[in-house]
């Protein structure tokens, strides 16, 4: 029998099963976590070497979700799970954040991470037992990761905090918050709120905290179980005098750049600064070792120290002089201002400018009927509310070719997607589909929160009843080894790429409704995270007042080109006649009116068309389908038969009643000839529908007032 190890972590009160030593053993490590009946293979790999000609740590996590793991199998005409879903993205996303600070400068072995979701039972939620099966499988590779880390997601329902709530608990919760971090702090923190308060992240931190605790401990003594020593790293390229001979080159030129706070001079005084070092390491002799060190690696060591020294002169700006690369002080948000109703045809839109970041959001009404179908393995099955982030190379003054959404356009999206959701009206209130589009059209830094910001206005143009409005802002902390950490608001590109932090919070003037924060560094103090929602706070509230001076409140009338939506309900009975034998029905309903029709279980009908005309053919026709006379009734009919004793009048398609003769007049007559014909549309009331469905019209006996209401 193969030999496994085997753990179990209490994580609320469910219990998290790791094992290892039975499957994929050609991985460097692998192992399987298990919550229930969720249950996830997770495998790492590190390679040997460091990879050639590279600045960067090539860390690749995928995670993958099989339709098999819920009985089913894919839609789609390929029958296959293709390209991962955004969902998936996302647990990459999540998987990724914690464990990359947390690797040492200078290591270049590439690393993958595989998760591999194979069950799933609906109710213990995968992302953060993915997240702790990378960091245990990561643990048992013994490569130099100065982990472990943890990860729990919370929940609050009746004023009770639940570590890893199911689907269902998640769903009564006004907080679902993801935490991951090591023992000591906290690294990323992932939320979706309903106007929580900053008091209330806190709580679910600090509770957190608790439980991340428990599965670092668990995972160093599974690795000594299993047997496993981390590799110490030492970086094997010395800088030192590249380092010096920056300093002495274009020190000065570097700190001129930095305290000069116009964008465009800075970046002119860098690249000169930068073009005199490489001529001075270019004039350097062949064999000198900075050139020998390029060469054998293929690394543009000239590049990376270059911006460790723009990094140290920006820091201590902050840290020494309390002043930004731009002249602000940290508390301080970029100008900024806002327009409506920029695109004439669109049925709403938005411009957000701040500072050298401008987004421009653009929202579209749709019926019902354009929901998104969720063709994937969580409960949720469908999405009404969509969000679109789109990144083009141009809003960076670069040449790139236009594709697809990368992972971190998904995760900006999803990001200013969850800010709005809690602002927006039910379905019962508000029955349309809404996607909304954010083009960043420039970018200096948080174009995530300017799509919030864009996105709010947008639907509030387009006369979406939103409870409130919505702002973001992202918090940005420089932070040294015995110095207070300095917290930053309203963080732009530079001191996003230079920072220690980049925390996302967007809520309304009471609440927070989502919040997202990474770490460069190795985690943040509990008192450091509480003093950055109290300043972001204090950031949203000034970034609110200045939308509201572009917009107060949603637009009273719909945009012209926008749909409207008519409701009806019919008899569930009769939904299989309006659709009709392979939908035959309901395809001419539309075909004839040019609405589209969508009717759902209960028997409500939604009719969405550009034109009240429209509305109305559709109406009538279901109408018609679904018509059953009832005694007293008083309808109009057209004429379709005539004979000795009477006239059949048909009232709906396949629906006749007939009139007596002597129910055509007061009078007697003794023939209807010259009195009725057929083709006549006649006003008639129901007197008797009989055992066998037989209908019985009266012309006589309608009223003056009955015909007229009948109009």
């Amino acid at each position: 029998m193969v030999e496994s190890k085997k753990i179990q972590i209490p994580v609320g009160d469910k219990v998290v099963e790791i094992e290892t030593g039975k499957y994929a053993k050609s991985a460097t490590s692998s192992v399987t976590v298990r919550c229930g009946d969720t249950m996830l293979f997770v495998h790492a790999v590190v390679s040997p070497e460091p990879r050639v000609g590279i600045d960067f740590f090539p860390l690749l996590i995928d995670y993958e979700e099989r339709m098999s793991s819920i009985g089913r199998i894919p839609g789609g005409y390929n029958r296959s799970e293709g390209k991962a879903s955004d969902k998936a993205i996302l647990v990459s996303r999540l998987i990724d954040r914690p464990i990359r600070p947390l690797f040492p400068k200078g290591y270049r072995n590439d690393i993958q991470i595989v998760a591999q979701l194979f069950s799933y039972d609906q109710e213990n939620q995968p992302d953060t037992l993915a997240m702790l099966g990378a960091s245990a499988a990561l643990m048992l590779t013994g490569a130099p990761f100065e982990g472990p880390i943890g990860a729990v997601r919370v929940a609050k329902i009746d004023g009770q905090l639940i570590a890893n709530p199911t689907h269902q608990q998640a769903a009564k919760s006004d907080l679902d918050i993801v935490i991951s971090g090591t023992h000591d702090s906290v690294i990323m923190v992932e939320a979706g709120c309903k106007f929580v308060t900053e008091d209330d992240i806190m709580e679910a931190v600090e509770f957190a905290q608790v439980e991340i605790r428990k599965q670092c401990e668990a995972q160093l003594q599974f690795a000594k179980d299993c047997g496993v020593e981390r590799e110490e790293f030492v970086n094997p390229y010395d800088t030192t005098e590249l380092k010096n001979l920056i300093s002495e080159v274009a020190g000065d030129m570097i700190f001129d750049a930095y305290h000069n706070f116009d964008r465009t001079y800075r970046q002119e005084k860098l690249a000169e600064a930068k073009n005199l070092v490489k001529e001075k390491v270019e004039a350097l002799p062949e064999d000198h070792y900075i050139n020998k060190i390029i060469e054998e690696t293929g690394i543009d060591f000239v590049s990376e120290e270059f911006k460790a020294a723009e990094k140290k002169v920006m820091r201590a700006m902050i840290l020494d002089e309390g002043v930004r690369a731009d002249g602000r002080k940290p508390n301080e948000v970029r100008p900024i201002w806002c327009e409506v109703g920029v695109i004439p045809r669109a049925h709403g839109s938005a411009v957000f400018t701040r500072g050298q970041t401008q987004i421009l959001s653009v929202a579209t009404l749709a019926g019902p009927g354009m929901k998104q179908e969720l063709d994937g393995v969580d409960p949720e099955t469908e999405k009404t509310y969509m969000h679109k982030y789109i990144f083009p190379g141009f809003s960076v003054g670069e040449v790139k070719p236009l594709r697809g959404p990368g992972r971190r356009e998904v995760g900006h999206g999803n990001l200013a997607e969850r800010a709005n959701v809690p602002a927006l009206p039910s379905q019962e209130e508000f029955g349309y589909t809404i996607r909304v589009t954010s083009d960043v059209l420039e970018s200096n830094g948080s174009t995530s929160m300017g799509s919030t910001c864009g996105s709010s206005m947008a639907l509030m143009n387009a006369g979406v009843p939103v409870k409130c409005m919505i702002g973001g802002v992202a918090m940005g902390m420089i932070t040294e080894p015995d110095r207070e950490p300095v917290v930053l608001t309203d963080i732009q590109g530079i001191e996003d790429f230079l920072g220690d932090m980049d925390f996302k919070v967007t809520g309304n003037d009471d609440g927070i409704t989502a919040l997202q924060m990474d770490m460069k560094a190795k985690g943040i103090a509990n008192d450091t995270l509480r003093r950055a929602l109290a300043q972001a706070k204090e950031g949203r509230l000034h970034i609110l007042s200045k939308m509201r001076e572009a917009i107060t409140e949603p637009a009273k009338d719909l945009s012209p080109y926008a749909p409207r939506i008519f409701t009806m309900t019919i008899p569930t009975e009769d939904i299989g006649a309006v659709i009709g034998p392979g939908g035959k029905n309901i395809r001419g309903i539309i075909e004839a009116s040019g609405a589209e029709i969508d009717i759902q279980d209960d028997g409500r009908v939604t009719i969405t068309s550009n034109d009240k005309e429209g509305a109305d053919i559709a109406k009538s026709m279901i109408n018609q389908i679904t018509f059953k006379p009832v005694e007293g009734m008083v309808c109009k009919g057209k004429i379709v038969k005539i004979v000795q004793f009477g006239a059949f009048v048909e009232l709906a398609p396949g629906k006749d009643g007939m009139v007596h003769i002597s129910q055509v007049c007061k009078e007697r007559i003794e023939t209807i000839e010259g009195k009725l014909n057929v083709g006549d549309v006649v006003t008639v009331k129901v007197i008797k529908i009989d055992d066998r469905g037989k209908v019985s019209l009266t012309i006589k006996g309608v009223t003056e007032e009955e015909a007229a209401n009948c109009q």
